[in-house]
């Protein structure tokens, strides 16, 4: 495996990318990779959908149940000629 150094990297950025590493439970090695493979769409792909990802926060909640409200009669459009 290859390996590269980025010089130059403004402070600013550096702490972003280790605020998010950390979010992620990243090194910031691990992060770096992860943001590559994502820009160059290589590698297996790990996106999940906006579904699995709001399940993935509210599953170690025991999950969220919502009731459907019922449904009512479709109002009369209003009468603007008058």
């Amino acid at each position: 495996m290859a390996t590269m150094r980025i010089r130059n990297i403004d402070e600013a950025l550096r702490s972003r990318l280790r605020m998010q590493a950390a979010r992620h439970g990243r090194s910031m090695e691990e992060e770096a990779h992860h943001i590559l493979r994502i820009a160059l769409n290589t590698g297996p792909d790990t996106s999940r959908s906006l579904v699995d990802e709001i399940r993935a926060l509210v599953e170690p909640f025991g999950g969220v149940h919502l009731e459907m409200p019922a449904r009512e009669p479709v109002r009369e459009p209003p009468d603007f000629d008058r």
